[in-house]
C-alpha cells in the first residue's frame, strides 16, 4: 500500500502530537510546516515556511492526500487572530488551487469560542452561534472560508486545550486561587493528545470511506464546573484554595458558561485517551 501524504500546516503543539500519532501508523508520509522546524518530532518531514506569506509556504510534496490546518495566533489582537486563522488559511487554500491539488479532505482546528451561550446550557453542532468576542467571530469567519472552498472539509471546535506546557489552571491552584461554588460556571476542555487523536481518527474514517461530517465538537465527556476542577486539583496538589477573594472563574471571563456535547464525535467510535479532566490532569500532575 502506498503511503498517503499529509501536510500539517501550523505544526505547533497539537500538530506535533498529531505528527507523532500519524507516523506511528506507518501508512502516512507526514509533512510539518512551521517557521522553526527544529521543534518538529522525529519522522515528520520538515517544511520551513511562514503561513502568513503566500509565497513563503516552503516546498511541498507533489501531491497531498490530506491537509490539517492547526495554526495558533501569536497574540490576542484582531490583527494577530486574522493573520493566523483567515490569512494563513487563505494562503494554504490558494496554494492548493494554484497547484491543482485536490486533497481528500482539509481538517481545521477551530474553537468552542464560536458559541455565545452563557447560562450553562448544552450546545452541539447545530446550536446557534452568535459570538460577541473577537476570537469567536474570527473562528466563524474561518470556518465559512473553509466551508466555501472547493475541497471536502471538516472543522473541529476544540474546548480549552490542556496538556504538557499548558498549565494555566495548575498554576492558578498553586497560587491558592479558587472560585466560589455558585453560581455554577461550566467549562469544557480537551487534552492535547485527544485533539490529535480526534483528527487522526477522522482521517482514518475518511480513508475507509466512512461518513465524516463537516463539523464536530472536540471536548471531553465531562463539562465540569470550574469550581469542581479547581477543587480537585487543589486536593491533588495538597493546596487549600481561597474561594472568596477570587470571585470571577476564568471560564466566565474567557470561554463563557456552556456545556459542549461530544455525542456526534462519540457516534463515530472515537475512544478518548482522557475522557475527563481527572484522567487527563492525573498524568500531568504525576509528571511534574
Amino acid at each position: 500500500m502506498n503511503k498517503l501524504n499529509i501536510l500539517i500546516a501550523g505544526c505547533g503543539a497539537v500538530g506535533c502530537e498529531l505528527g507523532r500519532q500519524l507516523t506511528s501508523m506507518k501508512c502516512f508520509n507526514v509533512w510539518g510546516l512551521r517557521r522553526n522546524i527544529s521543534k518538529l518530532p522525529s519522522g515528520v518531514h520538515p517544511i520551513q515556511g511562514d503561513l502568513f506569506q503566500e509565497e513563503g509556504l516552503g516546498q511541498w510534496p507533489e501531491h497531498l492526500d490530506y491537509v490539517v490546518y492547526s495554526a495558533a495566533s501569536d497574540g490576542s489582537s484582531e490583527e494577530q487572530y486574522r493573520r493566523a486563522y483567515i490569512s494563513g488559511l487563505q494562503n494554504i487554500l490558494s496554494r492548493l488551487t494554484k497547484k491543482n491539488d485536490h486533497p481528500k479532505r482539509i481538517l481545521f482546528t477551530s474553537s468552542t469560542s464560536t458559541f455565545h451561550q452563557n447560562d450553562g446550557e448544552w450546545v452541539n453542532e447545530i446550536s446557534e452561534t452568535c459570538p460577541i468576542k473577537l476570537n469567536g467571530k474570527v473562528m466563524l469567519e474561518a470556518e465559512a472560508l473553509l466551508r466555501n472552498s472547493p475541497f471536502p472539509t471538516t472543522a473541529i471546535r476544540f474546548g480549552g486545550i490542556y496538556g504538557p506546557g499548558r498549565n494555566r489552571l495548575v498554576n492558578r491552584v498553586l497560587k491558592g486561587e479558587g472560585c466560589p461554588k455558585e453560581p455554577l460556571i461550566y467549562s469544557n476542555r480537551i487534552h492535547q493528545k485527544d485533539c490529535a487523536g480526534i483528527i487522526a481518527h477522522l482521517i482514518r474514517r475518511d480513508m475507509d470511506n466512512l461518513p465524516v461530517d463537516n463539523l464536530y465538537l472536540g471536548t471531553d465527556s465531562d463539562p465540569a464546573t470550574t469550581h469542581d476542577v479547581l477543587q480537585w486539583l487543589g486536593q491533588q496538589l495538597d493546596v487549600t484554595l481561597d474561594n472568596v477573594n477570587y470571585p470571577s472563574p476564568p471560564s466566565s471571563q474567557q470561554g463563557g458558561n456552556k456545556r459542549c456535547s461530544n455525542q456526534r464525535l462519540m457516534e463515530t467510535g472515537y475512544k478518548f485517551y482522557f475522557p475527563d479532566f481527572k484522567a487527563g490532569y492525573s498524568g500531568l500532575l504525576h509528571d511534574r
